[in-house]
């Protein structure tokens, strides 16, 4: 059967909305309940799927709360594999990350105080965001290596990623430690834009042609 055909369209749509739905109602019982006290029995009920197919969509709990975690993971090797010509690394991604300030986008962080508060308090969800960062850390090795025709195990792509990565990893808490101090989204974005430049300038001396293509 051809794919574009109406039935799998629709198939497909269907899929989607589902997906969103138990996304949705799994979000709203954690934010009011709490991560660990809120079951997948509770979340099937809540968007009237069964239990199977909930975790069909998300085979794990913390997929339900972390539902972006490949985009986050991807998002740092992403734009390095697709900066400018003559675009270091580190210009490259100071560039994307205030883009994304500018833009409060909650894969950088905006999330709302709601989701981040249900994330600081679940030990679960704390843990499984450090793993997210190390990840991403991982996957911009990778990229690193590629583009400068380096090993992904020798340390000058390792060390590279694990600075640039260190400099998210800051950014994104302080964008969480605003939040959570009552600070709104356009707020945050202001400070940020002062201080991101400021964080990346530190990484200057070591990293200014790193990586120029």
């Amino acid at each position: 059967m051809d794919p574009n055909t109406p039935e799998l369209g629709l198939r497909a749509t269907k899929k989607r909305e589902t997906r969103q739905l138990i996304s949705d109602q799994a979000t709203r019982l954690f934010i009011e309940q709490g991560f660990e006290r809120t079951t997948i029995a509770e979340i099937a009920d809540a968007a009237r799927v069964a239990k199977k197919t909930v975790t069909n969509y998300f085979p794990r709990k913390e997929d339900l709360a972390l539902d972006h975690q490949d985009q986050f993971v991807a998002a740092l090797a992403g734009t390095v594999a697709a900066r400018e010509p003559g675009e270091t690394p580190l210009t490259a991604l100071r560039r994307a990350f205030l883009a994304a300030v500018e833009a409060q986008d909650p894969v950088a962080g905006f999330a709302g105080p709601a989701f981040t508060r249900m994330i600081a308090d679940s030990p679960t969800l704390t843990s499984c965001l450090r793993g997210l960062h190390d990840r991403r850390e991982d996957a911009l090795t990778a990229a690193l290596a590629e583009s400068t025709a380096t090993p992904p195990d020798d340390i000058t792509p390792r060390t590279a990623a694990a600075l640039l990565g260190g400099v998210h990893r800051v950014l994104f808490n302080r964008i969480q430690e605003l939040t959570l101090a009552g600070r709104t989204n356009p707020e945050i974005a202001e400070v940020l834009t002062r201080e991101a430049p400021r964080a990346f300038d530190l990484l200057a001396p070591a990293l200014a042609e790193y990586g120029r293509s």
